[in-house]
């Protein structure tokens, strides 16, 4: 069947499959890791925002990848509370393009994002003399709002692509709204998207290696110097763990996306398609806030004024 309309799509989401029994577990659960991941990300912008010598373009980076894992995080999980807590298994279409602008505009973002840290990271220890006149303010609003515009334009081109598509079902097989999902239900040729994806694959294998091509030139700086080896075991091991771990979640998810197999167990297929989008919000913030001594410090200070305050 063909539908005329996007207006009278509504999308079957099937990655939900709890009994009444449990199901008020599950939301709890989820609730509270949802929070928590707010709670972690606005500790570290609150921090990074009051203390005016976090002001640094490093920190104003990392504040950055917290709000993006705010944003990303809150295109998933209150849908999924709202699923759990109301039996509901639905998504219209306006609702389905939107969640998948967001979640493609944040997955987009943080790799972007980690790109321009790595970047910041390689004039910090490869250019010391030259830091400041390179990152200069200027330049770091710059480079922020260019990560931010280059996400949405490349997630507003992958969804226009999609939204021009006739579709002939409505049943995704996940938890969330995905392009990829969506284009399989597609009743016509999908060749455009699926080589919009091949650019956007290029494009982000691109920032890898140049990621790379970062990291081998700061290794070298860092052997001739124990003051750049500590330079770099406190801020670009963190870049590292937090790459890595952004980078495997996505993987996953995009070649289980494309290639695995519907029979497979539920579980293992929910792991793999939301991992990206709990894992990296929850994590970034916690890894920098434990091994960025500033940002570290800062909070103890806080918390200890909290502590004399009640005391």
């Amino acid at each position: 069947m063909e539908f005329n309309s996007s207006q009278q799509i509504v999308f079957v989401l099937h990655g939900l499959n709890v009994t009444q029994t449990n199901k008020h577990i599950y939301f709890s659960l989820t609730l509270i890791l949802y929070l928590f991941t707010i709670f972690v990300n606005l500790i570290v912008i609150v921090t990074i925002f009051l203390e005016k010598m976090l002001h640094d373009p490093m920190y104003l980076f990392l504040c950055n990848l917290c709000i993006n894992g705010i944003y990303g995080a809150s295109a998933f999980y209150p849908k999924i509370l709202y699923d759990l807590l109301f039996d509901s298994h639905v998504i219209t279409y306006p609702g389905c393009m939107t969640q998948i602008l967001v979640i493609y505009s944040f997955a987009f973002c943080e790799f972007t994002s980690l790109t321009v840290m790595a970047y910041d990271r390689y004039v910090a220890i490869c250019k010391p003399l030259q830091y400041h006149s390179i990152m200069t303010t200027r330049k770091v609003w710059t480079l922020l709002l260019l990560t931010w515009l280059f996400s949405w334009l490349e997630s507003s081109i992958g969804m226009g692509l999609t939204a021009r598509l006739p579709l002939c079902g409505v049943n995704i097989d996940k938890l969330y709204c995905s392009n990829w999902a969506v284009v399989k239900l597609s009743c016509v040729d999908t060749t455009l998207n699926n080589l919009y994806g091949f650019i956007l694959t290029f494009s982000h294998v691109s920032q890898t290696i140049l990621i790379l091509i970062s990291y081998m030139n700061i290794i070298k700086a860092s052997l001739h110097s124990r003051v750049q080896r500590k330079k770099f075991m406190q801020t670009c091991l963190p870049h590292l763990i937090t790459l890595t771990n952004f980078t495997i979640s996505l993987t996953f998810d995009v070649i289980y996306a494309r290639y695995g197999s519907n029979t497979s167990l539920l579980a293992l297929r929910n792991i793999m398609a939301v991992e990206f989008l709990v894992v990296p919000p929850l994590v970034n913030p916690i890894i920098y806030g434990m091994k960025l001594t500033q940002i570290r410090n800062r909070l103890m200070q806080m918390f200890n004024r909290k502590v004399a305050a009640l005391i």
